[in-house]
């Protein structure tokens, strides 16, 4: 059972900004809602969800001893809980920095957003979009898929919120940068052989090379040219 103090809403503009405004429990806060007005996905996207139908929640909590230069060390952690929650969707990745995949279309978002001081992490928000039990996607994204769309079947949407909730406890409490890190990078969608990407410049084939500690994604293209992106930098083409 978690830990987590998990507060069900019927609906809100955004649940990243509904758990910064409730006073900090325990080991910290879910707020889940059946629906966001004003979900939010990375940069100015928004995030679909049919109303009742997914997991649109956010966790808010207190990480001890992350430094503001390691912040990414908890993309990686929430990522590393979401892929062992979905195991039984196959095959399920992390595509950089954290987006969840099974085969080559998305199935969950995640938007992180961090209070800093004195070097450290004060307060976490961590943001999840997870398609769940919805069918039919309406928006122009281009490959959404859904729990129920991966195995032909309903899913408890709290059961499966509690055990991401208990996976992420798991990594939280048996905290190991070095194992982290090397799980996240095990995990990464394209780790191995040449795949398409667009960055200013235009479109090349490249392989991952590595997932630096900051966060920053590091490709080798055909021609054996190193090339290193922050986020929003590179597109993959699918």
């Amino acid at each position: 059972m978690t830990s987590f103090q998990i507060i069900h809403i019927e609906e809100t503009d955004s649940t990243n900004r509904w758990v910064k405004s409730v006073p900090l429990q325990g080991r910290g806060i879910v707020g889940w809602a059946e629906y966001q007005t004003k979900g939010r996905g990375q940069g100015t996207n928004t995030w679909e969800s049919e109303r009742g139908m997914n997991l649109t929640f956010s966790v808010r909590f207190c990480p001890e001893g992350v430094k503001a230069n390691a912040q990414f060390i908890i993309s990686m952690a929430i990522s590393i809980a979401l892929t062992k929650t979905l195991q039984v969707m196959h095959p399920v990745t992390i595509k950089w920095p954290n987006d969840i995949y099974v085969g080559d279309k998305k199935i969950c978002g995640i938007l992180i957003e961090n209070v800093l001081a004195g070097g450290g992490i004060k307060d976490c928000v961590i943001g999840i979009g997870l398609n769940v039990n919805q069918t039919l996607f309406v928006s122009d994204a281009p490959n959404p898929t859904s729990m129920k769309l991966e195995s032909g079947k309903e899913h408890d949407r709290r059961e499966v919120l509690e055990t991401l909730l208990e996976n992420f406890e798991e990594v939280l409490t048996n905290w190991d940068e070095g194992s982290i890190r090397t799980e996240y990078r095990q995990q990464l969608y394209r780790k191995e052989g040449l795949f398409t990407y667009r960055d200013e410049k235009g479109q090349f084939s490249a392989s991952v090379v590595d997932v630096e500690d900051d966060g920053h994604l590091l490709l080798k293209d055909s021609e054996g040219v190193l090339r290193r992106y922050a986020f929003k930098e590179v597109t993959f083409v699918i």
